[in-house]
């Protein structure tokens, strides 16, 4: 096992990209950062650039604009970069599919590890989400 992937099973940094989101998710993912939830105790943590990040975390419905923004963030981080939706909007568009700004789906853009679906999700499904991802990586880093 590379040094990298055995590091990503105890410490995954994560960047936020809010894609034109209501922000319900992106204040349910801050509460999970408080000492209630205490997400930080997986070793997770929030990072300001996408060149330290393992994990972009995406709330919003994707349109013209941030998908754009979006391909330039998924080029320039660092691999390997595992992706979450979180939000029904992200996952699935909801009540935006089929408007005119609205592209494909988020997994048509770039590919995504997890879906946390909810409107917002709970701060625990947030936290059940990254779990799995940071088995995903685990059982990814074993072959």
């Amino acid at each position: 096992m590379k040094l990298k992937e055995k590091i990503l099973t105890k410490s995954l940094w994560v960047y936020h990209l809010s894609a034109g989101s209501c922000n319900n998710c992106d204040i349910e993912i801050l509460d999970c950062f408080t000492p209630r939830f205490d997400i930080e105790r997986f070793g997770i943590q929030l990072v300001g650039s996408i060149r330290h990040a393992d994990v972009l975390l995406i709330t919003g419905a994707m349109n013209k604009k941030s998908a754009k923004i979006l391909k330039a963030l998924y080029e320039q981080a660092p691999r390997p970069l595992f992706v979450a939706a979180v939000g029904i909007c992200p996952c699935s568009q909801n009540l935006f599919k089929g408007n005119y700004p609205m592209l494909s789906a988020l997994d048509e853009i770039v590919p995504v590890d997890v879906y946390i679906p909810g409107c917002p999700p709970r701060p625990e499904a947030i936290i059940a989400g990254i779990a799995k991802l940071i088995n995903k990586v685990t059982e990814k880093n074993k072959k």
